[in-house]
């Protein structure tokens, strides 16, 4: 079920469309069979009060403001919780039920702090909204007796309050983390007058307990108990606009609520098609950053990168950046310079970035950060399917009878889209989670895996192969959608290959270290249980056999008929907010925009005659290529347009020295980042809540990302990149990026029916969009594949060149945390750093017990890549043999620690396989304290000097 208006005030809907017809105060209205009482009488154009009932939430009918009385039937029932039946007659004003209500409201007034008709939350509180919808302007009753005014405000969450004197215990905010969120932190404790909301058994306040600060309480919270902190401070906005949340790849839509040019608070909105009302800490609140301190708002040069940096303006630094670029050109070649475009930007800036390297740089090195997270996706779904995307909507979830999570962590990494997942799954769905950590998925409140197969890092390939193994040998695969959709020739050769006893759950038992018996079990469920849908993510496409991998999970999928219906499919969990956007736009050195190679003559022309220039017909470097060729002397400029790439790309000290060799090297960014500290020019980088444009999220959904305070740095993303393109000759002439996406739309099959128009008519809409689909695609593969039938391809395993051994007997992995975000720029920046302050080591007990480690001591963490230190945490959710990390702070530098093997296809950085070993430390290591010197040394800006001088 959906997170909203899926249920009339807490009444589900009725599976059948029977209608019936009721009166309400001699209204008549024809609603489905099942329809409350309270939403027939809102179909009615007539509102009955209420404290409790919410569309986010299940009918509860506790506050007994919105009884109504209905012919025939005793009492006064709640109406959300009264089911409508043919000929009912209900009445919501009479005599009786207003004095019902107004006591009842009395009651609650009466134990609520004296300001109540008067605080200054008038406007934002439905407690006042409510009392004055049932006429009371007056409490009879003192406050001499017993009350709850004296309890006090729990401050200790960094966002919201709670001010339990002003609790009425409605349960909404209890029923909002169990329902909507899934975490089950907060309960009621106490009987009767002693009743109080709790932060969960155990718990002193809101911060130390299981809440994950989603605000789905704050939000729930009819009177101002929960309030966030901000409104607080600043006061109530005065007016708002709905736009797309920039941090992970499932695109949250909320309202930023202003007062002015400042933000007050984002509110889920609950429209939003990707997150029907819901948000996590990141998006509800970590926006400090847009404001922080550290934030550079005007350009700078330096003619060398040890040198301190020199603020100029932006004509100026245009024009330093253009010569620098010419120059290299001029004396190194045309393929000497190139760009990394950004996942955090818009469709339309990274569309610009791609367009300036190749109209304007004259070559194709232009490559993204999907390089070093889902380019095994684009490569292994376009193989098989067709198209490099995901093939389901996110409410699709809501259909699937059998989940498999493989190498993805969705409540820390896609947390909105994880309550989602865990409402089905309380809902009665199978969850199978391939994974080497136990993540939470595996076991959490009212939800635990049927199978969690913690396999060692590095067998993805022939884990899925096991379990395709058992698919075909146990005859249960589905023959007839094979036949239909698939190439069949194709699949029987596959079907010989997986079909090899080497190749049974039995025989790879060893490699994977997960037992037979399990592997064979989640198989029958994944292939017999229903609709099945996978879900994978970088703990996939993070390898050396990562595209195969991907392949292998595709062919699962077409094995088993898991395609081209709702509750089906296969589903990469993006990283970053636009990641599939960047690549939809062009931004890998192979393809233009759609994915179309750059080989393909007829694709040029297209573009050459629409930018009226020659276009280079051989594919780019990649970003590892332009590392090596920096190294080696041949690659010499290099645009960063909102990427860190020194802090998330892998083998640190091979990318640090190729920047140092650089003799240019641009980044337009928020912030002076690590990448920034090789810099020779600073273009200061606007957030979303500064520019318009678009997000494309990981269910391939367009969403508008709308304006909503002025760049603080003077221009958005978009109109640096097109100052830089003047610079260089080009002429790029857009006065909104709704001019870009014209030109997308022109260009791009899959976009051609895209434009803001539509975008503001239906809110979003995933591509394709074009004339055989008008309004989007939200399941793509239905009737027959993109690519016409459906490839099954060979999965070969082949153990990655990483090995454990004797210097190096551990195997690391890394992920994320819920509070953080990537490399930590802008999380960091915010009050999320309370939950995680630094990156800590898990390593299970017995490999800790054996090197003398112990709780929160420094260790040192030592591969063939390089060495790093940071502080232990002992945890069985690590097999023995394992370990693992984040990477969301510099000071730690775990990529001096992972090394240069990636991915056969695409070159994705194998981060999840790294051969370590663990000792006792005393601290950092001598290049973290290198580092940190440069990264002080490269940070200092000189002082501005003034005309006289």
């Amino acid at each position: 079920m959906s997170l909203i208006q899926e249920t009339d005030y807490g009444t589900p809907k009725s599976r059948t469309e029977k209608l019936v017809t009721i009166s309400v105060d001699g209204r008549a209205v024809t609603v489905r069979e099942g329809t409350s009482l309270m939403r027939a009488a809102m179909e009615a154009g007539i509102g009955v009060p209420k404290l409790c009932a919410t569309d986010m939430l299940d009918a509860f009918g506790s506050c007994r403001l919105c009884v109504v009385e209905v012919e025939g039937m005793r009492g006064t029932p709640a109406s959300c919780t009264t089911l409508a039946a043919e000929g009912m007659k209900v009445s919501t004003q009479t005599d009786r039920l207003k004095r019902i209500r107004k006591g009842v409201m009395e009651l609650y007034i009466s134990d609520h702090p004296l300001d109540c008709l008067t605080c200054a939350a008038n406007g934002d509180c439905e407690l006042q909204t409510q009392a004055g919808a049932v006429g009371l302007r007056d409490v009879r009753y003192g406050y001499e007796g017993e009350n709850h005014l004296g309890q006090a405000k729990d401050v200790s969450n960094p966002y919201f309050q709670f001010d339990a004197s002003k609790c009425i215990v409605c349960s909404r905010c209890v029923r909002a983390c169990e329902e909507v969120q899934g975490t089950f932190a907060l309960t009621i404790a106490g009987r009767g007058f002693d009743s109080k909301v709790s932060a969960g058994l155990g718990s002193d306040d809101f911060f130390s307990s299981e809440c994950v600060s989603c605000g789905a309480c704050v939000q729930a919270c009819p009177t101002a108990t929960l309030e966030e902190k901000s409104v607080v401070e600043i006061g109530l906005p005065e007016h708002s606009l709905v736009t797309t949340c920039a941090y992970c790849g499932v695109g949250c839509s909320f309202k930023a609520e202003m007062r002015g040019e400042e933000l007050i608070r984002m509110v889920p909105y609950k429209d939003g098609k990707a997150n029907r009302g819901h948000s996590c800490v990141k998006g509800r609140f970590a926006l400090g950053y847009a404001t922080h301190k550290d934030r550079i708002l005007k350009p700078m040069i330096r003619d060398h990168y040890l040198q301190p940096w020199q603020e100029v303006s932006y004509e100026e630094a245009i024009a330093f950046a253009a010569a620098k670029l010419r120059g290299i050109q001029a004396k190194y070649g045309r393929g000497s310079i190139g760009a990394i475009s950004s996942s955090r930007c818009t469709n339309e800036e990274v569309y610009l970035v791609q367009k300036m390297v190749r109209a304007g740089f004259g070559n194709n090195n232009i490559d993204t950060c999907a390089r070093v997270c889902h380019s095994p996706t684009g490569y292994g779904l376009s193989t098989t399917y067709g198209t490099s995307a995901g093939t389901q909507d996110f409410d699709s979830v809501e259909d699937s009878d059998v989940i498999l999570v493989i190498g993805a962590n969705p409540t820390d990494g896609h947390p909105v889209f994880a309550s989602r997942m865990k409402k089905r799954l309380r809902q009665g769905a199978r969850l199978i989670v391939i994974d080497p950590r136990r993540i939470d998925l595996v076991k959490t409140p009212h939800v635990e895996a049927d199978y969690h197969l913690p396999l060692r890092p590095g067998t993805n390939v022939a884990m899925l192969t096991a379990l395709a193994h058992v698919v075909v040998t146990e005859g249960l695969m589905d023959e007839a959608f094979v036949r239909e959709r698939c190439d069949w020739a194709e699949f029987q050769d596959w079907a010989t290959f997986v079909s090899d006893p080497a190749r049974s759950p039995e025989a790879v038992e060893s490699v994977t270290g997960v037992p037979a018996m399990d592997v064979r079990a989640a198989a029958r469920l994944y292939a017999t249980g229903g609709n099945g849908a996978i879900y994978y993510g970088l703990g996939v496409t993070e390898h050396s056999q990562g595209s195969t991998s991907v392949m292998a999970i595709a062919n699962l999928a077409m094995a088993t008929g898991n395609i081209g219906r709702r509750g089906v499919g296969v589903n990469p969990l993006r990283g970053q907010n636009n990641v599939q956007g960047s690549c939809d736009m062009g931004s890998f050195p192979h393809e233009l925009p759609g994915y179309r190679h750059i080989s393909r003559d007829e694709v040029r022309e297209t573009f050459e005659s629409l930018w009226g220039v020659k276009l280079d017909e051989e594919p780019g470097l990649r970003i590892p290529n332009m590392f090596d060729a920096a190294v080696e002397g041949t690659f010499k400029g290099l645009y960063v347009q909102g990427e860190d790439i020194l802090q998330s790309d892998p083998d640190t000290k091979h990318v640090s020295a190729g920047l140092a060799a650089l003799e240019c090297l641009i980044v337009q960014d928020l912030f002076l980042n690590e990448t920034a500290n090789y810099a020779t020019v600073f273009l200061p980088g606007s957030t979303f809540l500064e520019k318009d444009g678009t997000f494309t999220n990981a269910e391939r959904r367009i969403n508008r990302v709308r304006r909503v305070m002025s760049p603080k740095n003077g221009y958005a993303d978009w109109e640096v990149t097109q100052l830089l393109a003047h610079a260089l000759g080009m002429d790029m002439h857009y006065s909104h990026p709704s001019e870009i996406m014209a030109e997308v739309a022109a260009t791009t099959p899959s976009f051609a029916g895209v434009s803001y128009p539509l975008l503001e008519e239906k809110g979003s809409v995933q591509w394709p969009c074009n004339e055989a689909h008008p309004e989007g695609t939200p399941i793509m593969h239905i009737g027959a594949f993109m690519r016409g039938k459906g490839k099954f391809v060979i999965t070969e395993y082949v153990a990655t060149d990483e090995r454990t051994g004797p210097r190096f007997p551990l195997l690391l992995t890394t992920g994320r945390i819920l509070s953080q975000y990537n490399v930590g720029a802008q999380t960091r920046r915010t009050a999320n750093v309370a939950w995680h302050e630094e990156d800590l080591l898990e390593i299970h007990p017995h490999d800790a017990e054996m090197r003398g480690i112990r709780e929160r001591d420094w260790v040192k963490l030592d591969s063939r890549a390089g060495s790093t230190s940071l502080r232990a945490k002992i945890t069985d959710r690590v097999a023995p043999g394992v370990v693992y990390t984040t990477f969301h702070h510099p000071a730690t530098q775990a990529n001096v620690i992972t090394t240069d093997f990636s991915d056969w296809a695409t070159n994705c950085p194998e981060y999840k396989v790294t051969a370590v070993q663990i000792s006792p430390s005393n601290g950092p290591t001598d290049w973290q304290e290198e580092y940190r010197e440069l990264s002080e040394e490269s940070r200092q800006i000189a002082p501005v000097l003034d005309a006289a001088e």
